[in-house]
């Protein structure tokens, strides 16, 4: 049992239930509101990931156990949870009461009036609204979410951002110290240069393939048929070269081309692209195949040194050691970046990587919206956060970060909740673009086509900008 459980339902469910008691008693308040959706069964999906999990295995069933509503939370791959929520809302079936949100496809969803409007849904259904459920505990991230009117669509499950994890163990080691200064000149220290990332990818590679040949330099999101390499690449690598926003202007007819005003055939997205490779060489042989989880997993299993890895695994690769060797041995830091890049992230003008997560919606073809609505707020109190932060290293609530639980996994965790806290600002997520899905279905093959060396990479980069400028143009966004 993972150590996100290891408190138990019935303590969980003591906790959650005396915490919520403020100006009336909470558990009052779920009884007597449920009371016209007692016996209905609601149906999610979402992504099978420690936040979701938890949500499954936890929330639901003490939402159930206060109100007499149950809640099946169907968790699945990336692919098919995103597969079945957009297919049940294109067909109006109602399958699903609540779908899983990511951030970078929540403006495709908008477009389409996919979604619920759950601000006006409470205004309109005034019994139905929790004393503590209220928008503004959310954090910023909730942001992401808003409609044109400043309505939520979304309540956000999870935000995290992907950081850069470092094994402490050999990084502090002074034989590696010793050996890094003399192969290098510089002293072994997490890289704050791209230079420098790699010469300590280097380093280790070398190092564990003449000692035993289980220890690589880096992690890598490489795989050679699956959306995952291709997010690494334009929400991971391409911010640190300086290149947001995927390299289009949006502000300039979408371009995509330096030619056009666009940066996505860049001298600097090319170098980037050089930059990604290197490190896929550097990387055990898994990460072909690996995707944002099975990143997470080889970082656990200790055969990297270093590595950006999505920080919802953040707490468990450190602390659990039911699924993780590492765990005590993990430190976190800003990523490697290009010269001028944390200027501008901290002007506002650029960011360093990506900030990441998702929201629950309600889809506007659901039967149960006001029994969903009543689950949504649950599962948004403050009162439930502390412990599902530590079991996903997951914040969405400001009042979370100072709960005593959370700071003392923080320690173990060498920062990474304050980072989140303080330097969150420096990240950001996908760009606001309601055709995010079909220009990466469009993009994604041609840099499958890079990973496998079918194409050179400076010739793929080409490609894939002209190919941006192709489809923005049939799609109508470029005139």
């Amino acid at each position: 049992m993972s150590f996100a459980y290891k408190l138990g339902t019935s303590a969980i469910a003591f906790a959650v239930t005396a915490g919520m008691a403020h100006a009336q008693d909470a558990a009052a308040f779920w009884a007597e509101a449920a009371k016209p959706y007692e016996g209905t069964v609601l149906h999610g999906v979402t992504e099978s990931t420690p936040p979701s999990n938890y949500i499954k295995d936890v929330l639901a069933p003490q939402f159930e156990e206060l109100t007499g509503i149950r809640v099946d939370i169907e968790t699945t791959s990336w692919d098919q949870m995103y597969d079945k929520a957009i297919k049940d809302m294109e067909a109006g079936t109602g399958i699903y009461d609540m779908v899983y949100i990511e951030q970078d496809i929540v403006y495709a969803y908008l477009s389409r009036d996919f979604l619920t409007d759950t601000t006006q849904l409470l205004v309109d259904n005034p019994a139905l609204k929790s004393p503590n459920y209220d928008e503004g505990h959310f954090t910023s991230f909730a942001e992401s979410f808003r409609g044109d009117n400043g309505n939520l669509f979304g309540i956000p499950v999870e935000a995290f951002i992907k950081t850069y994890l470092y094994r402490t163990d050999l990084f502090n080691d002074p034989a590696h110290q010793a050996a890094y200064k003399e192969k290098t000149g510089k002293d072994l220290a997490p890289a704050t240069t791209h230079e420098d990332y790699l010469a300590i990818a280097e380093y280790f590679t070398e190092w564990g393939q003449a000692n035993g040949g289980e220890l690589w330099g880096t992690t890598s999101q490489s795989h050679t048929g699956h959306p995952a390499s291709w997010y690494e690449y334009v929400e991971t690598v391409l911010p640190t070269f300086g290149i947001y926003n995927w390299g289009i202007d949006a502000g300039n007819n979408y371009a995509a081309k330096v030619e056009n005003g666009g940066k996505m055939d860049s001298p600097e997205a090319k170098a980037a692209m050089k930059y990604a490779l290197q490190l896929r060489d550097l990387a055990p042989p898994e990460s072909v195949q690996s995707t944002w989880t099975e990143t997470a997993t080889t970082m656990a299993a200790g055969r990297a040194a270093q590595g950006m890895i999505y920080g919802e695994n953040t707490a468990w690769i450190a602390s659990d050691e039911n699924q993780s060797r590492v765990v005590g041995n993990i430190g976190v830091a800003l990523p490697p970046l290009s010269e001028g890049v944390l200027a501008q992230a901290e002007a506002g003008e650029g960011y360093v990587g990506y900030y990441d997560g998702g929201a629950f919606g309600i889809p506007i073809t659901s039967k149960n919206k006001e029994a969903a609505m009543l689950f949504l707020e649950f599962i948004a109190q403050d009162e439930v956060q502390p412990d599902w932060a530590v079991a996903g290293s997951r914040i969405t609530n400001t009042a979370t970060y100072d709960d005593p639980k959370v700071q003392e996994l923080d320690g173990k965790l060498n920062g990474y909740f304050t980072m989140l806290k303080d330097d969150g600002r420096l990240y950001a997520g996908a760009p606001p673009y309601p055709f995010h899905a079909q220009l990466r279905e469009a993009l994604a093959p041609i840099y499958y086509q890079i990973l496998t060396g079918q194409i050179d990479p400076d010739t793929g980069v080409d490609q894939m900008a002209q190919k941006a400028e192709d489809e923005l143009s049939a799609l109508g966004y470029r005139q």
